[in-house]
């Protein structure tokens, strides 16, 4: 008996590990601000607020020492949080613990001048509109 819950568990940790979120990122051909004023105006131009932007890179490069590392992750990176009232409704009303994605964030990080844009992948079913609406957002944000 215990063989077997011991498999069981191993096979829903593996499951688990299979379901996690990726990341999706387009190559930016240009400098970093460019990049993140383009996906706030992309972001913006769908009639959505952006509700804070996490910069991430200087947070990363300011408590590097304090945590005892010396390595530059980013020249620079932010991640700006927003939401759809549309997309958000649909999503939760489908399924309420679709709370736990929101808000949606799209990334724009600098390491050693290559420039990407991104954002986590999200599981099949009613999260794909919002998968859908971030790469839309990160296709028009670097002319993809």
């Amino acid at each position: 008996m215990r063989a077997i819950l011991v498999a069981a568990a191993a096979a829903m940790a593996v499951s688990t590990a299979a379901g996690a979120a990726e990341v999706k990122t387009y190559s930016y051909d240009g400098s970093f601000d460019e990049a993140t004023f383009a996906v706030e105006s992309a972001i913006i131009d769908r009639g959505l607020v952006v509700d804070y932007v996490s910069h991430v890179g200087e947070m990363l490069n300011r408590t590097g020492k304090d945590v005892g590392s010396d390595k530059k992750i980013f020249e620079a990176a932010d991640v700006f949080l927003f939401c759809s009232a549309v997309t958000s409704r649909k999503v939760m009303e489908a399924d309420p613990m679709n709370i736990a994605y929101c808000p949606y964030g799209i990334f724009v990080a600098d390491q050693g001048g290559k420039v990407v844009v991104g954002y986590r992948t999200y599981p099949e079913g009613p999260m794909q509109e919002v998968q859908s609406l971030l790469d839309e957002i990160a296709r028009e944000a670097t002319s993809e």
